[in-house]
């Protein structure tokens, strides 16, 4: 039985004056109670789409549905939701305090308790004012807010500006502890791929605008593999195969194939005196965008 989808999407298009299209074509689908990855370079379109979804942007074609409705200017499902934007803007004066105090007003199921945990673990002075803080944070007060609103669906917008590694890491903790207790839907939007790869179960990849790959983290890490060695005989190894990206260096070649990385594989492009090798999520998104470039420009 497949998963019910907390969002769909379809045709969305978003342009701006000028003939910007920030977001083109895009159709998805995200399912409920899952933590997805919404993936791509700066400028990729993500920030767009999640304010599209979350009512803040006006779509200029196709159709978004959240719980099932459109959510522009739809209290009962815009109050189902939490976005915790890259660039949180908070009122003059206010205090971390005050965030806290009025989070119950925004997010029925707001939680006092993991607000206060948060609080502690990252050491946040309740009295200064959010807009006085240091970068990294105002980012720790972001990702408190969206772990305590407990919303349904909660979207996280690069969350971890500002922190080192060390805390990056604290939050990717704190995130599946939370979620482990609280399922509910999750969009973690991120180019630090790498670091949220073992996080995810799927993945939206976006570049330019358009999504280039999509569907379950594993089936798509796990779905490719690239070939190495003289450009003679890795080109005799992907005839017939999918190419997702090729990259020379001199008389050798990188092939990347829509081919799972399995012992046999390696067995087979050895016999070509090629080396094998599987793919991970950030380098299969990066040459996913390149290959999508590249064909957006054939056609032209």
């Amino acid at each position: 039985m497949s998963t019910p989808t907390s969002i769909a999407v379809r045709g969305l298009g978003r342009t701006y004056a000028g003939g910007v299209h920030a977001l083109a074509d895009v159709s998805l689908d995200v399912r409920d109670g899952v933590i997805t990855g919404l993936l791509g370079r700066n400028g990729a379109g993500k920030t767009t789409l999640m304010s599209v979804l979350t009512g803040q942007e006006f779509p200029t074609a196709g159709t978004v549905r959240v719980f099932g409705e459109d959510p522009l200017e739809n209290e009962a499902v815009l109050g189902r939701m939490c976005f915790i934007r890259e660039n949180q803007v908070y009122p003059n004066n206010f205090r971390l305090s005050h965030v806290i105090a009025t989070g119950p007003a925004f997010y029925p199921n707001w939680s006092s308790e993991v607000a206060d945990a948060l609080v502690e673990r990252f050491e946040l002075p309740l009295k200064r004012e959010v807009n006085k803080m240091s970068r990294g944070m105002r980012s720790s007060v972001g990702i408190l807010i969206g772990l305590a609103s407990q919303a349904p669906i909660t979207f996280f917008d690069e969350p971890y500006l500002g922190l080192d590694a060390t805390a990056r890491q604290q939050f990717y903790d704190m995130l599946l502890a939370d979620y482990a207790e609280n399922p509910r839907t999750i969009v973690l939007s991120t180019h630090l791929i790498d670091e949220v790869a073992g996080l995810l179960e799927d993945v939206v990849v976006l570049d330019r605008g358009r999504v280039v790959l999509t569907g379950s983290a594993e089936r798509i890490a796990r779905g490719s593999c690239t070939v190495t060695g003289p450009a003679a005989a890795a080109e005799a190894f992907a005839e017939g195969r999918h190419v997702l990206h090729r990259e020379g260096l001199g008389s050798y070649l990188t092939l990347t194939l829509d081919l799972p990385f399995d012992p046999a594989v390696q067995r087979l492009a050895e016999t070509h005196g090629l080396e094998a090798a599987p793919v991970s999520l950030q380098s299969l998104v990066v040459r996913a965008g390149a290959l999508d470039r590249t064909a957006q420009e054939a056609t032209r």
